[in-house]
């Protein structure tokens, strides 16, 4: 009775650990097939990073011309900014055939602007009304009707709006930068991999700066930062620093700032001026925000004063015909540079668009094929990329025990660890699938670690 159970016993231990199916001698010819299975795959992969590739240079083509679009609209923007300010100086020189008039007016005009605009302050605005009185009193008592009457404070909304456009240009810039890189290295990496498995490949693309980044002259660029070390490509392989992340909080900021640009003064501030209606809370914080920057902007309350009015409409044409020819070519010079600037804006914001779109599709490449890359620094060993250690046959199904038992597969794949993995027991170990399977779980495993 001895004897039986320690029968029993050595079976168990034995089915515990698992029965040995395939000799030492097979194990090889199983490496050799599932390694042919992952050279598959590894090809498959390298054409996977080439369309990464590929994506990327005609990206880089659409962003040349992006460029040069943008430079072609910053210079003709700058040419009729400038020519506005020449009519404005030409305007102020001549002023004083109006002046007596416009004094006149001005005086009513002061007392009734600071009101309005103080008023809607207090109303709307959290804090500094005490500081932005003071400044406006200031700027009252050292200004002209003349800045009211030319509409001088467009000039400098326009030249706030360049600042920040070319603040934008500059992010967008060192972001297209970083895509460019992380791109290229990607490729070049898996360059290396097909490189040392067919010794006479040659690489069927150049780098992406050398061709497609020609210098633009005229626009200020961010410094490009230095090229990834391969340590860092795990930055774009990690979910929340994918190449979409690089662009999806600059859009959704640039959206932001161009719905407060389109609500802003022009149209919190029109004909209704202050009515509630007129106004939403957005538009207040921007403007709350204009006034504490720059209290000349309390200027753009002038309609909701009758003599700031008037000053508007007086017609200095009846003195000096010149001064009303240049008026008007004021007028004209500054819608021209305020079309531009709005041109400006929409490049930017379709380039930002298309790069949310192109950056979507990488990630997409890149999660399917971008892990060929880590392979760049591998050894290939001459018994290919998968080696099988052990194959046992596990423990049968207590549940069912006429079906034939699962078999435990140790590989090892790459450079990575050992893993077991389990093959169902209806495949023979001599089927074709077998391996196949094995690779394919194996390779599963190797990307998502």
């Amino acid at each position: 009775m001895a004897l039986l159970l320690l029968s029993l016993l050595g079976l168990l231990l034995t089915w515990e650990g698992g029965q040995a199916l395939v000799p030492p001698s097979e194990l090889k010819q199983m490496s050799a097939a599932g390694s042919k299975y992952i050279d598959t795959e590894v090809e498959n992969a390298i054409n996977g990073v080439k369309q990464m590739k590929t994506l990327m240079e005609k990206t880089s083509k659409d962003h040349q011309a992006m460029l040069h679009n943008l430079e072609e609209t910053k210079r003709k923007k700058e040419e009729a900014v400038q020519l506005a300010r020449e009519k404005e100086q030409q305007l102020a020189a001549k002023q004083e055939v109006c002046n007596e008039t416009m004094l006149a007016l001005w005086e009513e005009c002061k007392p009734c602007l600071k009101h309005t605009c103080m008023r809607f302050y207090s109303r709307t605005c959290h804090s500094g009304s005490g500081l932005v009185g003071r400044q406006l009193e200031e700027l009252l008592n050292h200004s002209s009707p003349f800045s009211i009457w030319v509409n001088g404070e467009r000039i400098d909304s326009l030249l706030e709006r360049d600042q920040r456009q070319e603040k934008q240009l500059e992010d967008l810039e060192e972001r297209f930068g970083l895509l460019e890189d992380g791109v290229d290295d990607i490729f070049q990496d898996s360059t290396q991999v097909y490189g040392r498995m067919y010794p006479f490949f040659q690489a069927p693309f150049g780098g992406f700066r050398e061709v497609f980044r020609p210098p633009i002259q005229h626009i200020r660029f961010a410094p490009r930062r230095e090229r990834f070390s391969r340590e860092l490509h795990p930055f774009f392989h990690h979910p929340h620093h994918s190449f979409h992340h690089l662009f999806q909080p600059l859009f959704e900021m640039t959206q932001r700032m161009m719905e407060e640009a389109q609500g802003g003064w022009e149209h919190s501030l029109g004909q209704d001026g202050l009515s509630a209606e007129s106004r939403n809370s957005s538009n207040d914080r921007m403007v709350c925000r204009e006034i504490r920057r720059n209290s000349a902007g309390c200027l753009r309350m002038r309609d909701e004063c009758e003599k700031c009015r008037e000053i508007l409409n007086v017609d200095c044409g009846q003195t000096d015909p010149a001064q009303s020819q240049l008026r008007e070519q004021l007028e004209d010079a500054l819608h021209l540079a305020e079309r531009f600037t709005r041109r400006y804006d929409d490049l930017l914001r379709a380039f930002q668009a298309e790069m949310i779109n192109t950056t979507s599709i990488l990630d997409q490449l890149n999660r399917q094929f971008g892990w060929v890359s880590r392979l760049a620094n591998l050894t290939l060993g001459k018994d290919g990329f998968l080696q099988v250690t052990t194959v046992l046959s596990k423990a049968p199904n207590l549940e069912d025990p006429s079906a034939p038992p699962d078999t435990q597969v140790t590989v090892q794949l790459f450079d990575s660890e050992p893993l077991s993995l389990t093959v169902p027991g209806d495949i023979s170990w001599e089927d074709p699938r077998f391996m196949e399977m094995v690779a394919e779980q194996a390779l599963q495993h190797y990307k998502e670690n």
